[in-house]
């Protein structure tokens, strides 16, 4: 990921977004879509990285505060949001996007 993506929400020119796919409404759904996999990405590496720290049992008294996993969760919430880096991604060009190919006949005939 970019280290230029902001942390917040930043006002766009929307017309940044048109000169990629030319279509503002393409231009969200292939963001979103991009966002979509971002989030998935990191969801997956949080789970990696909390594992260790799963306790099988669900008695109070044994749960423990450590310091490692809460610093874990701290550094995740600390990243910036998928949405921003895919936004980011895409207004510098490093997004693969493709529009599918129609199926010729996909409607029948009436």
């Amino acid at each position: 990921m970019s280290n230029t993506t902001s942390k917040t929400a930043d006002t766009r020119d929307l017309r940044e977004f048109e000169k990629e796919s030319s279509n503002i409404y393409l231009s969200t759904v292939i963001i979103s879509k991009r966002a979509n996999q971002i989030a998935e990405k990191q969801k997956e590496e949080l789970r990696n990285r909390l594992e260790p720290f799963i306790n099988d049992t669900d008695n109070l008294e044994e749960i423990q505060e450590n310091r490692e996993q809460i610093e874990i969760s701290m550094m995740y919430e600390r990243m910036p949001k998928p949405t921003l880096l895919a936004t980011q991604e895409f207004i510098d060009g490093k997004t693969y996007w493709r529009l599918p190919e129609p199926i010729p006949n996909a409607l029948p005939e009436k």
